[in-house]
């Protein structure tokens, strides 16, 4: 998924873009642009903070009077048909200037608050938005789609245990859903929705609480660093890593580590009674 930030635009002069990939904006505080076919006819929306616009795919548009600071993202042709049922070929989608949806708008805000924490997430967490984006959008704004076909039942044992090798194998990396889908020899576009049926989780959440389980393990050596386990685990900073790891458990890193010291003192103390 792209995203791109467009702080306001002191020049006013129209300028011309074509986009090929499906791109979607949100406008970050009130402001107003102008958009048109051509240069010489464009008409003013006014936005105000969290207000939509879905942008022509492959038709070049006049944009100008960009006096608001908007987050622009593009989704891929994969995520849309992975949200049409496997339809194949593009997607179309109903272009509009100005529009609400109030899943898209969080979705989008989540995107943002990623970026400007520095992606801390990973590609993962992105490609997860990006599906949950591209089923707000088919559901809403969908025109027309392609043959459909349809596919039953998750995914077997023996991809399912590929997966989780891999996930383990790159613990400490970037992990995409691109590689999550190639380990398990099926299309990108369908390997999220049949990897949430066979698991009951979407692949971020799944990667997430490998993560956490190893945490927990390396959490009780006494001499484990928490900024070491969570490099180990795959998370870019110490904060991001207590935030998940509250978030799936309860308690924060070194809560659990304080609760371990605690079991293990009391055992000795029985034992030794």
């Amino acid at each position: 998924m792209r995203v791109e930030l467009f702080p306001p635009d002191s020049d006013t002069e129209p300028r011309h873009w074509v986009r090929h990939d499906q791109a979607f904006a949100m406008m970050l505080q009130p402001g107003s642009i102008e958009w048109g076919s051509k240069r010489y006819a464009l008409e003013k929306f006014d936005y105000r903070a969290g207000d939509l616009a879905l942008c022509d795919r492959h038709i070049g548009e006049w944009v100008g009077l960009m006096n608001v600071s908007h987050l622009q993202l593009g989704i891929s042709d994969a995520a849309l048909m992975a949200s049409s049922d496997g339809a194949y070929g593009e997607v179309e989608l109903r272009p509009s200037r100005k529009f609400a949806n109030p899943r898209l708008s969080a979705l989008v805000a989540a995107a943002h608050a990623e970026m400007v924490a520095g992606f801390p997430s990973g590609r993962l967490f992105l490609d997860s938005v990006e599906q949950a984006m591209a089923v707000a959008l088919v559901k809403d704004r969908a025109v027309r789609h392609g043959l459909v076909q349809m596919h039953r039942g998750g995914l077997g044992s023996a991809r399912l245990r590929r997966i989780r090798e891999l996930v383990h194998a790159k613990m400490e990396d970037d992990l995409s859903l691109d590689e999550m889908a190639e380990s398990a020899g099926l299309s990108t576009a369908h390997f999220a929705r049949m990897f949430r049926k066979s698991t009951g989780q979407t692949p971020h959440q799944f990667v997430l609480r490998q993560r956490i389980e190893r945490a927990k393990a390396m959490l009780r050596a006494p001499n484990a660093r928490v900024l070491d386990v969570a490099v180990a685990c795959g998370f870019k900073t110490q904060q991001h890593f207590a935030q998940v790891f509250r978030d799936v458990w309860g308690l924060s890193p070194t809560e659990y580590r304080e609760g371990l010291v605690g079991s293990e003192e009391t055992s000795l103390s029985l034992v030794a009674f």
